[in-house]
């Protein structure tokens, strides 16, 4: 049918899974209580006269949505891509697949378009809902129409980015983070060229190449009515919009072609002896004609041979013996290529990316000495976020991966106490993503040092940046041992990260848009904070639930938004305090179990009743 078994077999069988329609429930739902408290927020504040009152009401609502299912498409749709098929290879089962009769292109797009189906599901499903805030006016059909274009392809795009990474990419959180930088660096891209920094190099204003190549930038001009003006100002064959819809149908299928002709080949030559499954740092034997021994340096105190001679050439590994440190997990996280060797290329492209946004802000700092800090939190914004999410990443991979390679059974049944197992995790995620951890306290000290910050702020934001940091690496362990699916967890990790940023703008932006006071807000918000308790005990809790988890879930919402008036009230002491508070204590209530209850926190327990 249509693109191959693959596909086919996904149609079937997701109607019969009941996470669909709650997934369609929820998102749906989440946008109809975002209007109904955006309508009561302009209906508590000011005085609806007239139709024009209404056609504003109806255009700001329908912008904020077409901008908020964006950025839930574009990431979605690249880390469900990217998941599904890190599954299949961490699994085994990717190999099988190869040897069937599928070709190439069935298994790119078969694969592909089946892990694209929810996202779809759900862009569907909230059109009628679309045609609702229409009735408002301000808006006109062809807009919502463009608007479901620019999406769709959107999805296309990122979906076909990760799941080529993931082909590419021997290791879940390679493919996951590399993923996630090369989509804020595209977005980010977009936004540098309508800052007018590079004008000077550029062919076309900046503006308008940004609305030809940023899915963002296009989605702002789709959704204004006199886009088909900035055609003839610019001397273009189509408006700006239509052109990102052909950019970026092609580079779609681009991704999707370097797939076809490579899947193969990345994926089947020497995968006993590659580099990328060893486990060492120094692979050099020590004769040439013998194997490396596993996790070998070759180099320091570490990597004295102890053996008597005999036992070395009669040893079915020759090479160098080291001593393993007294928490093993610690020593396999930062001794050995644990993450594959190419998890330098995740770091370089993050470096990278810090570097372009250093830039950016010492360009707009020697242009505009008085900028604003909206202007200087432009860049700075989406490092953040890229850093939480990749230690985010590697924290669930760093078990999703064991327990697909089926080694995780294996360590639960050796002698390793809870607390070697959790803190040795935690060690060396912070020890393999130290760069996504040291470059935003960098920008934080340059924040202090340029003059922008005070040295109050600057230790503010500091120091809630270790907060968040922790929370989003214990929230990673803690959802990688409660969910046996990976997909599922992976999804659910990313998607708590993601959800907090999406969920704090999307309020700021109501807050901004309706109201000038923030003071009795709560009241309309209140509908948005049950929800996201309900949410987040759903997945934080459902599966092993506790009270320090419930009143986590339940704290959580309340202090974020209380957290969020304040900032808007320049309270940078209250929001520093309930931030460190309310994350540190969630990141207690998952730590804790994980030490004490620990074969309930990892199913051990009930394997073991089985």
């Amino acid at each position: 049918m249509l693109i191959g078994p693959l596909f086919t077999r996904e149609v079937i069988t997701v109607p019969r899974r009941a996470r669909l329609y709650v997934a369609r429930t929820t998102y749906v739902g989440g946008l109809m209580v975002l209007m109904c408290t955006a309508w009561l927020l302009l209906a508590g504040t000011q005085i609806v006269r007239n139709v024009g009152d209404y056609s504003r009401f109806g255009y700001t609502v329908f912008q904020l949505f077409a901008f908020l299912q964006l950025a839930l498409a574009l990431f979605f749709a690249a880390f469900l891509a990217s998941g599904a098929v890190s599954q299949e290879k961490d699994r085994r089962t990717l190999v099988l697949l190869l040897l069937t009769r599928l070709n190439n292109a069935e298994l790119i797009f078969g694969r592909l378009f089946a892990s694209l189906l929810l996202v779809y599901t759900l862009l569907l499903a909230a059109l009628p809902l679309f045609m609702i805030v229409s009735m408002f006016g301000g808006i006109s059909f062809p807009q919502i129409a463009r608007m479901f274009v620019i999406n769709a392809v959107a999805v296309f795009v990122a979906g076909s980015l990760g799941s080529t990474i993931a082909h590419w990419r021997e290791k879940t959180f390679q493919a996951l983070a590399l993923t996630a930088i090369l989509l804020v660096a595209w977005l980010g891209a977009g936004e540098l060229l309508n800052s007018g920094l590079v004008e000077r190099w550029l062919p076309l204003p900046g503006t308008v190449l940004a609305e030809c190549l940023s899915p963002w930038r296009a989605m702002l001009a789709a959704t204004r009515s006199s886009s088909e003006s900035v055609r003839s100002l610019a001397g273009l064959p189509w408006p700006p919009y239509q052109i990102h819809l052909v950019f970026g149908f092609a580079c779609a299928i681009l991704l999707n072609a370097i797939a076809i002709s490579r899947v193969r080949s990345w994926n089947t030559r020497g995968r006993d002896s590659s580099p990328e499954r060893g486990s060492t740092r120094n692979e050099s034997a020590v004769n040439g004609n013998s194997p490396p021994i596993a996790g070998d340096t070759g180099s320091g105190a570490d990597a004295a041979d102890t053996r008597p001679a005999a036992m070395t050439s009669v040893h079915a590994a020759p090479g160098k013996i080291r001593a393993v440190w007294n928490n093993p997990i610690l020593w396999r996280e930062i001794r050995t290529w644990a993450y594959g060797r190419r998890i330098l290329i995740v770091r370089a492209g993050y470096l990278l990316l810090g570097a372009l946004i250093a830039w950016s802000l010492q360009t707009i700092l020697s242009g505009n000495a008085s900028a604003t800090r909206e202007q200087l939190a432009l860049p700075l914004v989406p490092l953040y976020l890229v850093s939480l999410v990749l230690i985010n990443a590697l924290a669930v991979t760093s078990l999703t991966t064991e327990r697909d390679g089926r080694s995780l059974d294996l360590l639960l049944v050796t002698d390793l106490t809870p607390k070697e197992f959790i803190f040795g995790k935690l060690a060396g995620v912070f020890y393999n993503t130290k760069e996504m951890v040291l470059v935003p306290v960098l920008f934080c000290v340059y924040l202090w040092y340029s003059g922008v910050a005070s040295g109050e702020t600057a230790a503010y934001l500091f120091g809630g940046l270790l907060v968040m940091m922790f929370f989003v690496a214990m929230l990673g362990l803690h959802v990688g041992m409660a969910y046996v699916n990976s997909r599922n967890a992976i999804s659910v990790s990313l998607g708590i990260v993601f959800f907090l940023f999406v969920g704090v703008a999307t309020c700021m932006r109501i807050m901004i848009a309706f109201s000038g006071s923030f003071n009795w807000q709560l009241q309309p918000f209140l509908a948005l904070i049950l929800g996201g308790f309900v949410g987040l005990y759903v997945a934080l809790g459902i599966r092993n639930p506790s009270p320090a988890i419930m009143l986590a879930s339940l704290i959580c919402p309340f202090a974020t938004f209380y957290a969020i008036t304040s900032f808007f009230l320049n309270f940078t002491l209250g929001v520093f305090l309930v931030t460190a508070a309310t994350y540190g204590f969630a990141s207690a209530a998952m730590l804790v179990p994980a030490l004490y209850e620990f074969d309930v926190a990892t199913g051990r327990a009930n394997t073991e009743d089985e």
